[in-house]
């Protein structure tokens, strides 16, 4: 849902991002002469970059006792308030400055784990995880951000931990060139992580839905912004509360180098996506039984709030591209906006009138470019664009995965010949027969049938372009495509295995999951 690094910062504009899981970027602009010719080709005003760089200025603050603390995202000088009105034409030229070329093209992994007392496996307080950020940031020279008075991330250089609604703990990556680099950032992440846990009687669990607890037993953490959409998503889905609460995701942030890369890359992610949740599908269990589904965090997104997720199908509308997105963009509802420190709910109200300087509850005032970037992270639908494109189909999982799931998409996105053949497959496929896979998926998994197959069978196809895509990177990634390789050559995802464990093993209790897939 969210990341600390786009898939690699913007050759455009020179921004480097920070942004907490939660969705927050706050942006650090290069303040040179090149980056304002540039912005201004992009056709942006000087006076609104001025004051999209006063709000978004990262503001590393004063040292308090044990460490570096960071302003709470989004931080800010409150009283820059915007007094000319954004266009059209600006949403779409901020899109649009995500362009780069293919050497600057970067890997962006993000992902999400449950914490939990590896004694009683009860999830986390935030008081424990408040205690673990804190040793993490002492120990391994993290800067602590705040909101308020709590600590609710860190920030190392272009990598931060962040906390979804109910405490999963989220590392969203630098932006890096390889696939070895991409790994090797999640095992030093792990590594700190498990040596301050450890000490605490704490582990982690790499899964998409947490199995044992119910939603009332998970801790609620403290943020602004999520109290507010804790009270916007039962009127708009039956398990947007699950969703924020009981789900884990590990996603890809890749990059596009112009308008029509961004249209083929948007329309292959999507197309493809149900084929990546079958592959690591990882959450069968709810409250201590299998729940029927082997990706119960792929089921709740279907009901979780229509007007912010799904396939979008126009984006294979030969009409598609940053202006249609940003269309799409200003019809979802809102959620908040930030002003004086605080969250202000404008929950189901239009950033269109916002635009107009009439949103209700700051009636006169004008959207910054922050505000419009804080909007398109309350955009969930399977594939997401902002100045990137997201990847957002998988499940959480163990190690391996997280390093499997960049090495898909990287190799069939990344290379010419693989994004290529993939488009040419998915051709003649009908947007009705896309979301009918992204219905049946998260029950049936590869096993879902496909015209005259299973979907197992396209899956392998699939993979081997993604290896040769490697392969033509020339970087020998291929090995971390190993785990997704054996997933589709047995047609068994690890949600059957885990539920096979359950029946036979396990003795139908749910509790050695946590060993299973502890990190």
């Amino acid at each position: 849902m969210a990341l600390v690094s786009q898939a690699g910062s913007t050759c455009c504009i020179h921004l480097e991002i920070a942004q907490c899981k939660s969705g927050h970027k706050v942006f650090n602009m290069a303040h040179n002469i090149e980056t304002s010719k540039l912005l201004s080709s992009s056709g942006w005003s000087s006076r609104k970059i001025l004051q999209h760089s006063n709000i978004d200025g990262l503001r590393v603050g004063h040292r308090q006792g044990d460490g570096v603390i960071v302003a709470a995202s989004p931080p800010t000088e409150d009283a820059v308030i915007a007094t000319e009105p954004l266009t059209k034409e600006d949403l779409i030229a901020y899109l649009a400055s995500g362009c780069k070329p293919k050497e600057k093209w970067r890997i962006g992994t993000e992902h999400e784990k449950f914490g939990f007392e590896l004694g009683t496996l009860h999830p986390m307080s935030y008081e424990q995880i408040a205690d673990l950020l804190c040793g993490i940031s002492e120990r391994f020279d993290w800067e602590k951000i705040m909101e308020g008075d709590k600590v609710i991330g860190l920030k190392q250089e272009k990598q931060s931990i962040s906390l979804e609604p109910g405490g999963q703990f989220e590392l969203s990556g630098a932006p890096l060139e390889t696939l070895h680099q991409t790994c090797a950032e999640v095992n030093s992440h792990l590594y700190q992580v498990k040596a301050v846990a450890e000490e605490m009687g704490i582990g982690f669990l790499g899964i998409g839905f947490q199995p044992k607890w119910e939603r009332k037993d998970i801790p609620v953490m403290p943020k602004g912004r999520y109290e507010i959409m804790r009270n916007y998503m039962p009127k708009v889905g039956t398990l947007g509360l699950d969703m924020m609460f009981r789900t884990c995701t590990v996603q890809v942030n890749l990059d596009f180098s112009s308008e029509a890369d961004m249209i083929r890359k948007f329309r292959a992610g999507l197309a493809l996506q149900p084929i990546a949740t079958a592959i690591f599908a990882n959450s069968p269990f709810t409250e201590g039984k299998p729940n029927g589904y082997l990706s119960m965090r792929s089921h709740i997104w279907s009901d979780t709030d229509n007007n912010r997720t799904g396939m979008l199908p126009f984006v294979f509308d030969n009409s598609f591209g940053f202006e249609q997105y940003v269309e799409y963009a200003l019809d979802v509802p809102m959620y908040f906006v930030y002003r004086k420190k605080k969250y202000i709910d404008c929950a189901g109200m239009s950033f269109r009138d916002f635009m107009a300087g009439k949103l209700a509850p700051i009636p006169g005032e004008f959207p910054t470019l922050n505000d419009w970037e804080n909007h398109l992270t309350t955009i969930f639908p399977e594939v997401r664009l902002k100045r990137y494109l997201e990847m957002r189909g998988a499940d959480g999982g163990p190690w391996r995965r997280l390093c499997a799931l960049p090495a898909f998409w990287v190799g069939l996105l990344y290379d010419d010949v693989s994004l290529q053949n993939v488009l040419d497959m998915t051709a003649d496929w009908t947007t009705e027969e896309m979301q009918t896979l992204r219905n049946k998926v998260p029950e049936t998994g590869l096993k879902t049938p496909f015209r005259d197959g299973l979907l197992k069978h396209v899956a392998e196809d699939v993979v081997r372009l993604a290896k040769d895509g490697l392969e033509r990177r020339g970087f020998k990634e291929t090995g971390f495509l190993n785990e997704v390789a054996e997933v589709v050559r047995t047609g068994v995802t690890p949600a059957e295995k885990l539920v096979q464990l359950y029946h036979s093993k396990w003795g139908q209790s749910v509790d050695p999951v946590f060993e299973e897939l502890l990190y």
